[in-house]
């Protein structure tokens, strides 16, 4: 019977712990290569120094992702709700072609920028972040403090609370 409890409390220790939310970017996150609009790179850390001190609502997405075209609306309400907050689009499409036109299709308003690896989201930086999904949101605040880790579309009313 002990044997049984501890096998069940490390299986419920492990669960808690993979769904735990982190509170700061890996190493590897930050030096993580984005590429801008113009084509120049410029690396994650860099992005989010630009807004130290704001809250920065962060998007990971793509222009072939239904789920991402299908929670745009949802995004653009939280904008329309939240004209403080720092939007930032990051885009796992494979071409930056696809990238731009996402972009213009479906009017993103905020900054933008391209993960330019042809491993998309099993990539460096999607594995660096924990990318298993997309959408993908992420809420940071201060001094590059995460407030919200993990969220999906699923989650405007957890994403709506973090940022009142």
């Amino acid at each position: 019977m002990k044997k049984i409890l501890l096998i069940l409390s490390i299986v419920m220790t492990t669960i808690s712990c993979s769904n735990a939310q982190q509170k700061q970017f890996s190493e590897q996150a930050l030096n993580g290569t984005l590429t801008t609009s113009e084509g120049k790179e410029i690396s994650f850390k860099e992005v989010l120094e630009r807004h130290k001190g704001k809250t920065v609502l962060i998007e990971v997405w793509a222009s072939w992702c239904s789920d991402c075209v299908k929670a745009m609306p949802k995004v653009k309400e939280i904008q329309k709700e939240n004209s403080d907050v720092v939007y930032i689009f990051i885009s796992m499409d494979k071409t930056m072609e696809k990238w731009k036109d996402g972009i213009k299709k479906h009017e993103i308003v905020g900054e933008h920028y391209w993960v330019n690896d042809e491993k998309g989201m099993k990539g460096e930086f999607g594995q660096s972040i924990d990318l298993d999904w997309i959408p993908r949101y992420i809420i940071v605040r201060g001094d590059m403090e995460v407030s919200l880790y993990r969220a999906i579309e699923k989650d405007f009313d957890k994403i709506n609370k973090e940022l009142k």
